[in-house]
């Protein structure tokens, strides 16, 4: 099967690097499928769930939060804040940041505060999205 160069950068660590025979991540539109020899192409990432295939392996699952893909010349470099394996999420860490998120919205003290509260609810709750369907707590 044809492959393509891929690599996951988090803010805090490397993901992953090597070949990759597809991938999706999540755009505002839906998700976005990645194969061998596409298009070049930029896109921003939005909170989801990034799906990836190495080569002749299993499927590998991960929530993300926002950041930015590029594909250039059968080379894939996704740049995001987070990124984790459903096994590294703390399902009952992930509720508290929702809780928060929630009373931060709620108490409306600013509009950048209120959109900063936006995004770390977006963030927890895709967290508890990818954790509940991937993986038993």
């Amino acid at each position: 099967m044809n492959t393509f160069y891929l690599e996951i950068l988090a803010a805090d660590r490397p993901f992953y690097k090597g070949e990759c025979e597809s991938m999706q991540v999540p755009i505002s539109d839906g998700q976005y499928g990645i194969q061998a020899n596409h298009r070049n192409a930029i896109a921003a990432i939005v909170p989801g769930t990034l799906r990836l295939r190495p080569p002749g392996g299993a499927e590998q699952i991960a929530a993300v939060s926002q950041g930015l893909i590029k594909v250039e010349n059968n080379t894939v470099l996704i740049l995001v804040d987070t990124i984790e394996r459903p096994e590294e999420i703390d399902a009952n860490r992930a509720r508290r940041e929702a809780e928060e998120a929630m009373e931060a919205i709620l108490q409306k003290k600013s509009i950048q505060s209120y959109h900063t509260a936006q995004a770390r609810m977006a963030r927890a709750l895709n967290r508890l999205k990818v954790k509940e369907q991937h993986m038993i707590n």
